[in-house]
């Protein structure tokens, strides 16, 4: 182990010290001992004006806006799904719930009703905070009390400032994402508050962002690698972060970086393609560029350093873990790059190939926070050797002599589209509610056009009596666009006399993956 290496193990145990103790408050650890003066957030809006947001008006604001919560009857320990833009107000709803202790549920918002519903049910959530402009989606699930942060915000005007911010330990729950698998409704993963040393490892060896960087990871907080990367550990880490309240698009995105003179970007592959296939990179030049969410391929690698001043370097990890392993950027872990691989694994860790799967050491990796889903001992085990000695990805892998780890494949049937887990269980629940839908199967393929990673494609056996059409295939796509989401509905429906099966009954979706690609 090299001398910087060891550096980086010695400096992980003192954030992991830090955070774990049973003292840990997550609003003192991530806006209240830094210097009120400090610009926490860059706010970006669609028109690319731009404000500073200190981490004095951030404490500020959200001790206001806690009182108001609790007026309301918000507790301590209370799963609170939050469905905002990235806007000023969903920092300072989230920071004001940990205040009160209570749990933050991320909701992405380009999610339709359908997909809220499962994940407010799982949080067995009393109550949801959105705006006007994603209201519609909410509205109509039955015993939840809806909040407007804008009203929160008026209301919050002058309120006494909440002072009794809670003390929930380094194993107190800060967040409860949702993930999906293959079976079974999405899975409630549990992020204790003591995860920040492992967002902040990330940020500082993997990222290596500087404090003079101009940071931007353009991922939506409403999954994890923007919730953890571009909230979570540049407050912990007290690095300015760059929020835009916008979706992707190449020119956008190519404005804002030449706007602000970013020089630290990160993003899932798709972002990058689509910057390749046609956007004006002239006037970017990035110190550091870093990809995560699905395997990088090559061409990405050399469009870095043709167009963007920087190779772009491939990171993995998962929503249980937090990213695990990387092509690290800090000068102390940084080694040069392989193809075709995603890089050895970040300190704090330890990992191997178990089963053919990349597994991460439990006893280690101290870093790793991830001890089960709410409420799944099954689904749990599964993750886990018998002996609790190893957690296993489900994603196979490879290793080489030097440390340096390879994807190979999903042993999982979760779809990576644009960066976005997606799992097939969830778009089936969807479709099967049509009349027409005797059973139907989805399965992810390679994207034709090499922007998306991979599309969703479902198979459809009908019921007696309905016809196979283009109208009925369109009409099976905005059912899933409209009641779940729009990032997930199939780009193509196929109809057909059967689903293949094993003998227990398993929908083998690896046929349909390889059927699919003849059709």
């Amino acid at each position: 182990m090299t001398d910087g290496r060891q550096a980086a193990e010695r400096q992980v145990h003192q954030w992991l010290d830090e955070y774990s103790a049973p003292n840990a408050s997550a609003a003192y650890l991530l806006c209240d001992r830094y210097d009120r003066d400090a610009v926490a957030f860059t706010l970006v809006e669609p028109d690319l004006t731009s404000t500073p947001f200190t981490h004095g008006e951030l404490a500020d604001e959200s001790r206001a806006m806690a009182t108001v919560l609790v007026a309301k009857g918000v507790e301590r320990g209370d799963r609170v799904p939050v469905l905002l833009g990235k806007r000023r107000e969903l920092i300072v709803a989230l920071m004001a719930l940990w205040r009160i202790g209570a749990v933050h549920v991320p909701l992405f918002t380009a999610f339709a009703t359908g997909a809220i519903l499962l994940r407010v049910e799982g949080a067995s959530a009393k109550v949801v905070i959105t705006d006007a402009s994603q209201r519609d989606k909410v509205d109509p699930i039955d015993a939840v009390t809806v909040l407007d942060v804008d009203d929160l915000a008026a209301e919050s005007v002058g309120a006494e400032p909440f002072s009794d911010d809670a003390v929930i330990g380094g194993d107190g729950t800060l967040v409860q994402l949702y993930t999906s698998g293959t079976t079974g409704k999405p899975k409630g993963v549990p992020v204790p508050l003591r995860a920040l040393a492992a967002f902040q490892t990330y940020q500082h060896y993997s990222l290596d962002v500087a404090p003079d960087d101009v940071f931007w990871n353009a991922a939506d907080p409403g999954w994890a690698y923007g919730l953890y990367y571009a909230i979570l550990g540049p407050l912990v880490g007290a690095r300015t972060s760059l929020l835009f309240n916008a979706g992707f698009t190449p020119d956008s995105t190519v404005a804002v970086m030449k706007t602000f003179g970013v020089t630290n970007f990160a993003g899932a592959p798709t972002m990058y393609r689509a910057l390749r296939a046609g956007a004006d990179m002239s006037g970017v030049t990035l110190r550091r560029a870093s990809s995560a969410g699905e395997p990088l391929t090559p061409d990405i690698v050399e469009f870095g350093l043709t167009q963007l001043g920087t190779e772009v370097r491939d990171h993995y990890g998962q929503t249980e873990t937090g990213m695990v392993i990387g092509n690290h950027w800090q000068s102390d872990v940084a080694l040069p790059l392989k193809p075709g691989s995603m890089g050895q694994v970040m300190p704090g860790y330890a990992a191997g190939i178990v089963d053919g799967q990349i597994a991460l050491d439990v006893k280690g990796s101290p870093l790793l926070w991830y001890t089960g889903y709410d409420a799944a001992p099954e689904k749990t085990a599964e993750r886990f050797t018998e002996d609790r000695a190893w957690y296993l990805s489900a994603d196979t892998g490879k290793v080489d002599d030097e440390g340096y780890f390879s994807f190979t494949a999903r042993d999982d049937d979760v779809i990576l589209a644009a960066g976005y887990r997606i799992g097939p269980f969830d778009v089936e629940s969807v479709m099967a509610v049509h009349p027409s839908i005797a059973e139907v199967a989805v399965v992810g393929r390679p994207d034709p056009e090499g922007i998306r990673g991979e599309v969703v494609e479902a198979f459809a056996v009908l019921n007696t009596g309905f016809t196979a059409s283009d109208d009925l295939a369109t009409e099976l796509k905005h059912l899933v666009r409209d009641e779940y989401s729009k990032h997930a509905y199939p780009r193509t429906v196929h109809f057909v006399e059967s689903l293949p099966k094993t003998p227990s009954g398993k929908v083998q979706r690896f046929v349909l993956r390889r059927e699919g690609a003849g059709l």
